[in-house]
C-alpha cells in the first residue's frame, strides 16, 4: 500500500483508507483505496465534510486491526477549533462500520453540517491494477435508490447483481445528488455547549452469488471484539519460545494475521471450508502454492489449516482439459481461484487457473506431512484418488516422463513464468537473459522429488500398495540422479536456477537453491556448499538470502524476484539449512528475518528491498509489497520449526 493508505483486513473483505479515514477512490500511483469484497470495490467514496470542508488529522489513523483518528476543521493558531471528531472503522465479513463522535469545544451552543458523500463503481480488481488494461462491459448499469435509512447501490451486468447498502443511526435529514453519481447523507447537529453527539454508519456489501445472511455488528468496537476473539483462538495453546522474545511476538502476530486471512472455500463432499488466503491487497483469495506453503509452515502448531487446504483443493483439482487451455490437465491443482466479475465473464483467465508448476507437488508433499505430523491416516485415505491424480499429471502432462523435470511454457493472457518467482524476468541467467521456450526450473524439480518420497511412504502405510510405492520410490531415485547430473554447475558449485527448452543451464545465482535444501533432493556435500554459498555477503543481506545474488548483472535490489529478500523463500532455507545440520547457518538467518520482523512491529511482510544491513541498519520496503502476506504470516512458524528458541 501507499503511504496514506491503512488496511483493514477481516477474511474476503479489506478496507484501504487514508489518514483521515476517508476514500477518495482516485487511482493513483500505488494501490487503490475502497472497501473491496471478492475482488471488486463495493465502495469507491467514502468523504466526510463537515460545515461544507474537509476537516484536517490531529492524530491520523494508524495501523491496526481498526482505523481511529480525530479530525479538526482547518484553522489557525488564534482561533481554536469549534470542535473535534473521532472516527472509528472496523471491517466485518462483507460489511464496513464507522463511528462518528462530534464533540463541541464552545461554551454556546453551536451547530454542526456533517456529511458522508458514498459511492460504489464496483470496479474489478483487475481494472485497477498498474497494467492499466480495460475490460468492456456491455449491458452494465449502476443504480442508486434513497432508504429510510441511507442509500442501496446496485450493480447489474447481465446475470451479475452486486449491491452495497448504506444505512445510518440516526437517519440521515437528507439524501442529497452530486451529479457524479456518488449520494451524500447530510446531517445538521445542534450540539449543546461542550456537548457531545453520535453517528453510526454500517456499509452492508452482497457480491454477486452471495445468499448469505449477514448482519453488520452494532459498532467497530463489537467487531474489534469479533476479530480479536479469532485472533486469541489462532494463537492460544502455541507455546511460544521464552528466551527468544522477539521471535515469539513474531510468531503471535504472525498467527493473529493468519486468523483475518481466513477465506471461504468448498471441499469435494460440498463442505463449507476456511483456508489461508494468499494476501492484502491483491490476493484476498485461494492461490495453491500460497494456501500450501502457509499450511506447511503452520503444520506442527494449527494442523487444521493444511486440514482445510488439502480438500479444498482437491475440490478444485483439473479434472479435465483442453486445446483451449493448455495449463489445465486433468490431475492438476489450481493455481487461483477468482470470484469477480471479469473471471465470471472470462475476461480473465482466473476464475479457475492452474498456470503453476509447483501447486501439485506441494500438495502432495503437504498430505504426506500431515499425515506424519498428525497421525491420522483419514484424509489420505479420502483424497486418495486426488492424490493419485496428481502424480497422474506430474509423470505424464507435468512433463516427468517425457522429459525427466517438470516443465511449464509461457502462457499467453496467463503467467509468463508459473513457479513461485513467476514475474516475467524472474527466470534469468546471471546477465539478465531470459529463456526461451519451456522452463525447468530447479525449485519445482526439489518439491517433485519430495513429493514422490512421500506419495510412496502413503502409498505403502496407509494404501497399502507396495506396488505403487516401489515405482514413486525408483521414480525420485531417478529424478534426483538427473538433477545432480543436469544443474550442477561445478564452475560455481551451486546448482543453475533453471534449464531452457534445449537444456541448457540458466546460471544465474538464485535463492532457489535453498528449497533443494528443504526437499531434500541434493546429496550431503553438495547441500552443503550450497547452504555455506547461501551466507556469504552477495546473497545474505542481512535481512535475509535475496533471491538473486548481488554483482551478477541481473540483480536489482528493488526487483520483485531478483534481488529482493522474501521471508517465505528465506523460511524454507532455514528449514532447509537445520535438515543438512547447518544449525549455524539456519540460526543466522532466522535471527535475521526475527530482526526484520521486530523493525516492523513484528510483521514480515510479503518482501522487502535487497540492500545490506551494513550500509542500511533498517530493513528497506519493497514499494509494491503485500502488507498482510500469510506465507510471511506463517514464516516465524517455519523458523521456530528450524532453530526453536535459539
Amino acid at each position: 500500500m501507499t503511504d496514506r493508505h491503512h488496511l483493514l483486513v477481516y477474511g474476503e473483505t479489506f478496507a484501504a483508507v487514508g489518514d483521515g479515514g476517508d476514500i477518495s477512490g482516485v487511482r493513483g500511483v500505488g494501490s487503490p483505496d475502497g472497501l473491496f469484497v471478492r475482488d471488486a470495490r463495493h465502495l469507491s467514496r467514502w468523504q466526510l465534510t463537515v460545515d461544507g470542508a474537509v476537516p484536517e488529522a490531529l492524530s491520523p489513523v494508524a495501523d491496526g486491526d481498526t482505523a481511529r483518528c480525530v479530525l479538526v476543521p482547518r484553522g489557525g493558531r488564534n482561533e481554536p477549533p469549534a470542535y473535534t471528531l473521532f472516527r472509528e472503522q472496523a471491517v466485518g465479513d462483507g460489511s464496513f462500520i464507522e463511528s462518528l463522535r462530534v464533540t463541541s469545544n464552545r461554551p454556546v451552543p453551536t451547530t454542526v453540517r456533517l456529511a458522508i458523500t458514498a459511492d460504489a463503481d464496483f470496479t474489478d480488481q483487475f481494472e485497477l491494477r498498474s497494467d492499466h488494461r480495460t475490460y468492456a462491459k456491455t449491458g452494465a448499469t449502476r443504480s442508486r435508490q434513497v432508504l429510510d435509512h441511507g442509500v442501496e447501490f446496485t450493480y447489474r451486468r447481465g446475470e451479475w447483481r452486486s449491491v452495497t447498502t448504506v444505512t445510518a443511526d440516526p437517519a440521515p435529514d437528507g439524501v442529497e445528488e452530486t451529479g457524479t453519481g456518488a449520494r451524500r447523507l447530510v446531517w445538521t447537529l445542534d450540539l449543546e455547549p461542550h456537548g457531545t453527539t453520535e453517528l453510526t454508519l454500517r456499509v452492508m456489501a452482497r457480491p454477486h452469488g452471495d445468499k448469505r445472511a449477514l448482519r453488520v455488528p452494532r459498532s467497530p468496537a463489537a467487531l474489534n471484539r469479533q476479530l480479536l476473539s479469532l485472533e486469541g483462538e489462532f494463537v492460544e495453546g502455541v507455546a511460544f519460545p521464552t528466551g527468544w522474545p522477539e521471535l515469539a511476538a513474531a510468531c503471535a502476530r504472525g498467527l493473529a494475521d493468519l486468523a483475518s486471512l481466513q477465506v471461504q472455500a468448498t471441499g469435494p463432499d460440498g463442505e463449507d471450508l476456511r483456508v489461508p488466503a494468499a494476501g492484502a491487497p491483491w490476493f484476498l483469495t485461494l492461490l495453491g502454492r500460497d494456501a500450501l506453503l502457509t499450511s506447511l509452515f503452520a503444520l506442527p502448531y494449527r494442523p487444521r489449516l493444511a486440514a482445510a487446504t488439502l480438500p479444498a483443493l482437491a475440490a478444485t483439482q483439473a479434472t479435465q482439459g483442453g486445446d483451449d487451455d493448455a495449463v489445465r490437465r486433468p490431475g492438476k491443482i489450481v493455481h487461483e481461484v477468482r470470484h469477480g466479475e471479469l473471471a465470471h465473464f472470462g475476461q480473465v483467465p482466473y476464475g479457475r487457473y492452474y498456470g503453476s508448476v509447483d501447486a501439485t507437488p506441494l500438495f502432495l508433499v503437504l498430505l504426506g506431512a500431515y499425515v506424519e505430523q498428525t497421525g491420522d491416516p483419514a484424509l489420505a485415505r479420502r483424497l486418495e484418488p486426488h492424490a493419485r491424480a496428481a502424480i497422474g499429471w506430474m509423470l505424464d502432462h507435468g512433463g516427468l516422463t517425457s522429459r525427466g523435470y517438470l516443465v511449464y511454457r509461457a502462457d499467453q493472457g496467463g503467467l509468463a513464468n508459473q513457479n513461485w518467482k513467476d514475474s516475467p524476468g524472474a527466470i534469468c541467467s546471471a546477465d539478465g537473459t531470459r529463456p526461451g521456450g519451456p522452463v525447468m526450473a530447479a525449485g519445482a524439480q526439489g518439491y517433485a522429488y519430495d513429493a514422490l518420497r512421500r506419495t510412496a511412504w502413503l502409498a505403502r502405510t496407509v494404501w497399502q500398495d507396495e506396488t505403487y510405492a516401489a515405482l514413486l520410490e525408483q521414480a525420485a531415485g531417478d529424478l534426483r540422479d538427473r538433477f545432480q547430473r543436469d544443474f550442477w554447475m561445478p564452475e560455481h558449485s551451486f546448482p543453475a536456477l533453471a534449464l531452457d527448452g534445449r537444456g541448457r543451464q540458466v546460471d544465474a545465482l538464485a535463492s532457489d537453491a535453498g528449497h533443494l535444501l528443504w526437499s531434500g533432493l541434493l546429496d550431503k556435500e553438495y547441500g552443503e556448499q550450497v547452504g555455506r554459498r547461501l551466507l556469504e555477503p552477495d546473497f545474505f543481506s542481512g535481512w535475509g538470502v535475496r533471491t538473486l545474488a548481488s554483482g551478477q548483472p541481473a540483480y536489482h535490489p528493488l526487483s520483485y524476484h531478483r534481488g529482493s529478500v522474501w521471508p517465505h523463500d528465506n523460511a524454507l532455507i532455514t528449514l532447509g539449512l537445520a535438515r543438512y545440520g547447518l544449525h549455524d547457518e539456519a540460526r543466522t538467518v532466522a535471527h535475521a528475518l526475527v530482526d526484520a520482523a521486530t523493525a516492523t512491529g513484528h510483521r514480515l511482510p510479503e518482501v522487502l528491498a535487497g540492500y545490506g544491513r551494513d550500509t542500511h541498519p533498517e530493513p528497506v520496503p519493497y514499494p509494491h509489497a503485500c502488507v498482510r502476506e500469510s506465507r510471511s504470516a506463517a514464516a516465524p512458524l517455519a523458523l521456530l520449526t528450524a532453530v526453536g528458541g535459539a
